[in-house]
């Protein structure tokens, strides 16, 4: 059985349209009830579909011009599990992935400027037992961002 029916695809379209749009205009415009609405986001977020409603932070609007993809290699990849725990403690860093290759990890740095970087990389991550190198790889842009196509 497929998780997501004819309903809940032309919902999370319109939700991709705009997230903040009300489930009266969502029915309005799919001509379903408003309690259909309500009950299939409900149903979509318990199930993991939707992964929380929350906004979208443009970084370089609010300061933060650096990002980097930085590939983590460990000691033990055995101790990733603390060492991610200890990279959660750090906010500049906003996405973590098991990756398979040269790294262990790879994860994505947010930063205000090439010293806060350094520091970020050199006092933070760096310090945490167990992480034997780092590689990292500046962010000159993103091209596109998106979602999967429903």
């Amino acid at each position: 059985m497929d998780i997501l029916d004819e309903f809940d695809i032309n919902i999370l379209k319109e939700l991709e349209k705009d997230g903040r749009m009300a489930f009266s205009a969502i029915a309005a415009n799919l001509k379903i009830s408003n309690t259909m609405v309500h009950q299939r986001i409900n149903r979509m977020i318990e199930q993991g579909v939707i992964g929380g409603i929350k906004p979208i932070i443009q970084e370089k609007n609010i300061g933060y011009d650096w990002a980097s993809f930085t590939g983590i290699t460990l000691n033990k990849d055995s101790d990733s599990d603390r060492i991610i725990e200890e990279m959660k403690k750090i906010p500049e860093i906003t996405e973590c992935y098991y990756v398979t290759g040269s790294f262990t990890l790879y994860i994505k740095i947010i930063a205000k400027n090439h010293e806060h970087m350094r520091k970020i990389l050199y006092e933070k991550i760096d310090s945490i037992p167990g992480i034997a190198k780092t590689d990292s790889i500046i962010e000159l842009g993103c091209a596109f961002k998106r979602n999967i196509t429903l």
